[in-house]
């Protein structure tokens, strides 16, 4: 087996067709868009490359077969928020062969190391932890767009080659038409009409205010919850949003205001999954149809909350039950949306956990973000919430 790294259209087409090979009669399995993963590692379409690098490898066995991928990236804003310099890993993918994995990590390794990174963290994004982030432990079902799926044995893979776990991330789920408790609905209701505050939901005729207000509560947020947030930008979120134009329902994504002022936010996405499933990740115009004829038939029955979050002024208002009492009424319009998986929330995080234990929402998956430090005889920490004690923040 040797290691081949991603230069050329050749190791591009390889690095996105591995995944394909080795979940193929795997059901379950959903190939993301091959143009959205090509997107991350191109400079022109992902702003973390203004602050570090990426680079990819594919395996390659001895009859000239891609057996297993992998990505090492870092990010300087975040790389040196730790008690040494981290990077990443991510988009891993491997037969089941501990030699083979273990190539792989040592290729990643060796190249952070040239990059003066002290850990890596993996596997995750080379960008946000919205979508592509952790290993799936537990609960091996259909993933919702965004979230990773792979096979059960990548846990001993990671684990055997001396990767430790850093947090872990829990989805939960509920039907949509669930009534949230009587106590809590009467609660939200009564917070939805109180003097000075007011809900707005997303439309693209007003996206300029509308991203502002979002990129402004974003940044407020979070530099209140976590030293190592990576600031969001105007033009980020809208590129997003427009290339996303066709998937988004405005009715999903809601901001709350206090006398004006943006205070809180939800952001959910239909699950594009359930359309991608059909097209093996390829974006081609009989696929454009295909999808187009998918959503109109109301093929869509799922959606995800991506992100929430409420400024620390006004945790404890209720205005976040008020948010998501105006989302629960908005999806309720549509009969063909059956369930709504919830943002992950960290195992570090016990305040939101609590939260959806209350809203009766079911727990079922678990992911790993693991992390394995260069020195292997230095002094190992799980994560832990910087700041914690905020709550009504997670994604």
């Amino acid at each position: 087996m040797y290691i081949q790294e991603v230069s050329d259209k050749k190791t591009i087409r390889d690095f996105l067709r591995i995944p394909k090979i080795l979940y193929r009669d795997d059901p379950n399995w959903i190939s993301p868009l091959d143009m959205e993963i090509e997107k991350i590692f191109n400079p022109r379409t992902n702003a973390s490359f203004n602050y570090g690098e990426a680079a990819r490898w594919i395996l390659v066995n001895e009859s000239g077969k891609p057996v297993g991928r992998i990505a090492a990236f870092y990010d300087k804003r975040k790389a040196f928020n730790n008690p040494q310099s981290t990077g990443g890993i991510g988009f891993f993918e491997c037969i089941n062969d501990k030699e083979a994995a273990f190539m792989l990590f040592d290729t990643a390794k060796e190249w952070l190391k040239g990059k003066n990174m002290g850990a890596m963290d993996g596997p995750i994004n080379f960008g946000e932890n919205f979508f592509h982030w952790g290993l799936l432990v537990e609960g091996y079902s259909e993933p919702v767009y965004g979230m990773p799926y792979n096979f059960p044995y990548y846990r001993d893979l990671f684990e055997s080659y001396g990767f430790r776990t850093y947090y872990e991330e829990y989805s939960y789920y509920r039907p949509s038409d669930k009534s949230y408790p009587d106590r809590m609905m009467r609660y939200a209701e009564y917070i939805a009409h109180k003097e000075d505050y007011s809900y707005i939901h997303f439309s693209f005729r007003e996206k300029e205010k509308f991203i502002n207000d979002l990129v402004k509560l974003y940044n407020v947020i979070w530099s209140e919850f976590l030293t190592s947030y990576t600031p969001l930008k105007y033009e980020d979120v809208e590129l997003l949003m427009m290339s996303s134009k066709r998937l988004i329902d405005e009715d999903f994504i809601w901001l709350a205001y206090y006398r004006d002022d943006p205070i809180a936010f939800v952001v959910t996405i239909p699950d594009a999954n359930q359309l991608l499933k059909f097209i093996n990740g390829t974006l081609n115009l009989w696929n454009i149809i295909k999808l187009l004829f998918l959503k109109r038939k109301k093929a869509i029955s799922r959606a995800r909350v991506t992100i929430f979050g409420v400024v620390e002024a006004h945790q404890r208002s209720g205005v976040l039950a008020a948010l998501f009492l105006q989302f629960q009424k908005a999806i309720l319009k549509k009969p063909n949306y059956k369930s709504v998986e919830l943002a992950w929330v960290g195992d570090y995080n016990p305040k939101m956990i609590k939260v959806y234990q209350q809203i009766e929402a079911t727990k079922y998956k678990t992911h790993i973000t693991y992390r394995y430090l260069f020195d292997r005889k230095a002094p190992y920490q799980r994560f832990t919430n910087e700041l914690q004690g905020n709550e009504g923040k997670d994604k």
